[in-house]
């Protein structure tokens, strides 16, 4: 559920003017007060699970149009992911971790995968999403929040809410998503991943199946600068690759002496090397693509 969508389908009100000059300088500024929202999300009732079935059915199978019907997709090692929502155990949780280069990389990436899966709200992702971007008011989100997207505020650090229901739902067995980025990167650059992810991580019970995955092209269905509307025939490459074995790694922090922290410094540096592995490898692949 992207900014993109919120554009599209809801307009967007406009955000309230800043605090002054020294005021709020620790705190991020909310405009609008998303405690309610957390509860619902916690405990979705009858008529959450309702609406949420047509929000995500509806957002998936317009993915699926613009990103495979529209565009010319070559999608590399996707059964990985498909095994993991389909087979894996009862009970076992699933990571995903990307990047983020574009408003609409969510949901276009699940575009890709099968019509009963992008559709399916008992399959789809839990995925952080900006509070000042899609929770600026109730209607905008009751929207995302059936789109099973939850409002992270970003500067607020690790511990906040939006991060504790993340860890909660992967302790039932869900799957979430994270962008490590923090943010859509418009310059591409390797920016240092946010240690939220860390704390995901080193905080579920049960290790989850992380799978890393990188995509290039994104953008240019849905570029970061105006005019802001959807592009079709784009090139588009995506790379999910083999899933993170963090096993070791975690047994290791457990039995030694190390501040949580350090610990998630730790884990979040170990993710970044592997996603920026599959980054190499995703761009030499885009790279022929595009000259076939």
């Amino acid at each position: 559920m992207s900014s993109f969508l919120f554009n599209l389908l809801l307009k967007p009100a406009a955000p309230p003017p800043p605090n002054g000059p020294g005021v709020g300088v620790q705190q991020p500024h909310i405009p609008y007060n998303i405690d309610w929202i957390f509860p619902r999300l916690r405990r979705p009732n009858r008529l959450w699970h309702i609406a949420s079935t047509g929000v995500i059915g509806l957002v998936g199978f317009f993915s699926k149009i613009v990103i495979v019907w529209l565009n010319k997709a070559r999608v590399h090692n996707i059964n990985v992911l498909e095994d993991a929502l389909e087979n894996r155990p009862k009970g076992k949780s699933l990571l995903t971790v990307s990047n983020h280069h574009s408003c609409f990389d969510d949901p276009g990436i699940w575009g890709l995968l099968k019509l009963r899966n992008v559709c399916n709200k008992n399959v789809i992702r839990w995925s952080m999403a900006a509070h000042d971007i899609c929770f600026t008011c109730k209607a905008h989100s009751l929207f995302f929040m059936y789109g099973k997207c939850i409002p992270v505020v970003r500067g607020a650090g690790v511990y906040q809410p939006a991060v504790d229901l993340c860890i909660e739902k992967l302790k039932l067995g869900h799957w979430v998503h994270v962008f490590p980025e923090g943010k859509v990167n418009m310059t591409k650059e390797d920016l240092r991943f946010k240690w939220g992810v860390g704390r995901i991580i080193y905080e579920s019970p049960d290790l989850p199946i992380i799978i890393p995955i990188w995509h290039i092209g994104m953008d240019d269905v849905l570029p970061n600068e105006p005019p802001y509307y959807l592009r079709m025939g784009k090139k588009l490459t995506y790379n999910f690759g083999n899933p993170i074995d963090l096993s070791a790694l975690m047994e290791r922090l457990r039995s030694s002496p190390v501040s949580e922290e350090e610990a998630r410094k730790i884990i979040t540096d170990r993710i970044q090397e592997e996603m920026m592995q599959l980054k190499h490898e995703t761009e030499r692949l885009h790279s022929e693509y595009v000259k076939s």
